[in-house]
């Protein structure tokens, strides 16, 4: 067997299911929205993501899995149209209230999930997805980012398959296969005949900052989904043991950050 003979995107679709995902409705990405509008100032992250962005020649871009416009409102002033596409109508509202505050009159937004139907979003010069690729079918959601760029396409996808530090999964005593990570993204593009770009993002995790045992708590149900009482007892032991003022924050996050070109831009 030769690597042009393996199903890249089957087996990612295979490991998804062994990894059994709860994905989050839109209504759980709803009742987020204020708190990540008030967060959608620059970041790390967002300085570094946008960095690694070529924007020669471009005029318009579409950004996916938008939230409240953490990638798409800081270029906003730089091009002609942005589009945001997210399956969250919270989200939706944040990112024009957002663009509104900024002034801003050239922001749009589209309510799709990413397995819905395409054919209304409009082509653009630059495509994104940051942070937004946990698909249950990722050759679909690439040829779909591929398909409306122009020029360029820029994303994220995790490494190592986890959103926060395996030690904390650990912990509480969960059994948690890992999610299908970014090399799955490479290799389904390469069957597509696309040889893309790889560097890395990585930041703080998101368990980082938090001010107390019960918000620390609360950000790891969100990830694991609801603890049971002994989870919770698990956890508040292993915080319990961190050093006096050396409050748990987990390993930082790595993101793979993959881009390319289209063929003829």
């Amino acid at each position: 067997m030769t690597i042009a003979a393996i199903d890249f995107g089957r087996l990612y679709s295979d490991h998804l299911a062994a990894a059994a995902r709860a994905p989050k409705p839109a209504s759980a990405w709803d009742a987020r929205a204020a708190d990540m509008s008030r967060k959608v100032q620059r970041s790390r992250y967002v300085d570094e993501f946008i960095a690694r962005m070529d924007l020669t020649g471009a005029e318009t871009l579409l950004d996916v899995g938008c939230g409240p416009g953490t990638i798409g409102l800081p270029l906003a002033d730089r091009l002609a149209r942005v589009v945001g596409l997210d399956y969250s109508r919270g989200m939706l509202d944040a990112l024009l209230e957002n663009a509104a505050a900024r002034g801003l009159d050239n922001v749009e937004a589209i309510q799709l999930a990413w397995e819905d139907d395409w054919s209304a979003v409009p082509e653009c010069d630059i495509v994104v997805a940051s942070r937004s690729t946990t698909v249950d079918d990722m050759a679909a959601a690439l040829a779909k980012l591929h398909a409306k760029a122009r020029k360029r396409v820029y994303l994220t996808h995790l490494v190592g398959g986890r959103f926060i530090d395996p030690a904390v999964i650990e912990a509480v005593g969960r059994r948690q296969p890992p999610l299908p990570d970014y090399i799955y993204v490479l290799n389904i593009l390469h069957g597509m005949g696309i040889h893309a770009r790889l560097d890395y993002i990585e930041h703080e995790g998101r368990l980082a900052g938090s001010a107390d045992f019960d918000e620390f708590a609360g950000r790891v149900a969100w990830t694991l989904g609801e603890l049971s009482a002994d989870e919770r007892s698990r956890l508040r032991a292993w915080y319990d043991s961190m050093p006096p003022g050396h409050a748990p924050s987990g390993a930082p996050m790595r993101w793979a950050f993959i881009s390319w070109e289209k063929a003829h831009a």
